[in-house]
């Protein structure tokens, strides 16, 4: 069990650590909507000016690799059903462009408007930062979690945690920051053309 932080915290990463996994969860209360929840997990490698460089730093279910194969999403999971992690990012720190100063880790509700859905109705988020002994490794040794345990009644997307670089070192920063407008709004923050 890794070290759990709040909202805010900030924690610089091992040095050693070159391989992580970032593994999402949640669970959907239960409610009498007529559809089902589809949560999805993106990715956006950042620069200095808080933008992509270009529309394949986003990863997404759609775009599952990015420059250098440096963060890999795993795939989508259309249910969320299940224990453990519903959606995984890997990371592979020495192959992360230079230009890049930050991951940012977001969770979207697919269709959140049509299906009048918002994160007030999930529960049970968490991030979890592990660190992978090999290629191979799909699950880590867990290092921090982030449990989002603030309600978010309106909100559609959630920008759930930051990796950046700070100087020559990698730090985790749990974010847990609520948008309207879901992934579309997200996007258009960092620059990828919607």
């Amino acid at each position: 069990m890794g070290v759990n932080l709040s909202k805010g915290q900030r924690v610089t990463l091992d040095k050693t650590m070159t391989l992580a996994l970032v593994g999402l969860g949640w669970d959907t209360n239960k409610y009498d909507g007529g559809a089902d929840f589809d949560l999805d997990v993106s990715a956006f490698l950042l620069n200095a000016s808080g933008k992509v460089s270009g529309d394949a730093d986003f990863i997404f279910y759609n775009n599952l690799k990015s420059r250098n194969d440096a963060v890999i999403h795993t795939g989508d999971n259309l249910t969320g059903a299940g224990d453990g992690d519903d959606e995984t990012l890997l990371v592979d720190f020495s192959k992360v462009p230079a230009d890049v100063e930050k991951i940012a880790v977001t969770v979207t509700i697919y269709d959140a408007a049509a299906r009048s859905q918002n994160f007030g109705q999930v529960s049970n988020s968490y991030v979890r930062l592990a660190k992978r002994a090999d290629q191979n490794d799909m699950k880590g040794t867990e290092l921090l979690r982030f449990d989002l345990v603030e309600d978010f009644s309106v909100e559609t997307a959630v920008v759930v945690c930051e990796l950046y670089r700070h100087a020559s070192e990698w730090k985790f920063n749990a974010v847990g920051s609520g948008y309207q407008g879901g992934l579309n709004s997200i996007c258009r923050d960092y620059g990828v053309s919607v």
